[in-house]
């Protein structure tokens, strides 16, 4: 009987070293499945990180370039008057070389200024623009009505948007008597 019982616990237990080794196998598994799972949670994260970082670094670049923009329209700002002054002094130079020298120079800072993003707004003979000129007086006209006549001071753009609005005579109807 003592073989009898050995071998039926032998049975036993192979059944159960069996079962045991399913269950490790199951275990491990499980295992292998969560670890796997926190792998793509891990990668996901990165992922979103990575995204996150790549939104900063633009953000950051839109803002220096916005900085560096506003601080050069500032700059352009304050040269205006410089440029006006310039442009008068080679309209009322007393003799060719000074008016010419003083031209060569202006067209030099206007070249710079525009490679820079400036842009002289038109004027003359154009229809009043309230986004570009600013009307300092109406002249009565046999031109159409709201017709910029006359450009007293210049305007300027700096990359699409107005610096300073170009003061103008605006032609209105003249009185019919």
């Amino acid at each position: 009987m003592k073989n009898k019982d050995k071998s039926s616990g032998s049975k036993e237990s192979g059944k159960s070293n069996v079962d045991r080794k399913r269950g490790a196998k199951h275990e491990s598994l499980k295992q292998l499945e969560e670890k796997a799972r926190l792998a793509d949670e891990r990668l996901n994260q990165i992922k979103y990180l990575q995204a996150d970082f790549e939104n900063y670094k633009k953000s950051i670049e839109r803002r220096n370039k916005d900085f560096e923009q506003k601080a050069n329209e500032r700059l352009v700002k304050e040269l205006l008057p410089v440029i006006d002054d310039l442009e008068a002094a080679a309209q009322k130079a007393g003799n060719d070389e000074a008016r010419k020298g003083y031209e060569l120079i202006y067209k030099k800072v206007i070249d710079i200024l525009m490679k820079s993003g400036l842009s002289v707004i038109q004027a003359k003979g154009k229809q009043f623009d309230p986004y570009f000129h600013e009307a300092v007086t109406s002249v009565p006209s046999d031109q159409p009505e709201g017709t910029v006549l006359e450009e007293v001071q210049k305007g300027y753009t700096f990359h699409s948007d107005v610096i300073r609005h170009s003061k103008v005579k605006v032609a209105k109807k003249r009185d019919k008597k």
